[in-house]
């Protein structure tokens, strides 16, 4: 579980998986629709689905922190973590 020296990066781990997400959610969807005839959206329809996926990041980020690495949105607990400086 984070701690309250642990919130500040725990909310910036957050952020980048959200920010990534909707960026890549966006852009594979603006692509999708300007080179395929399976879907057909405008911009805006685009930037309006992708938040979708971003929302959830947000949910599996708040999960992480209580599943995984503290102070983190990793799943991964420290022990299997490669980004972990704890050895176990």
């Amino acid at each position: 579980m984070a701690t309250i020296n642990s919130a500040p990066k725990l909310a910036a781990d957050i952020a980048e998986r959200t920010v990534l997400t909707y960026v890549e959610a966006f852009l594979g969807l603006l692509l999708a629709s300007g080179t395929t005839n399976v879907i057909t959206l405008s911009a805006l329809e685009s930037a309006a689905i992708a938040a979708i996926p971003a929302g959830l990041a947000v949910v599996k980020g708040a999960v992480g922190s209580l599943l995984g690495r503290a102070g983190t949105a990793s799943w991964l607990p420290a022990r299997t973590d490669p980004a972990s400086t704890t050895l176990n």
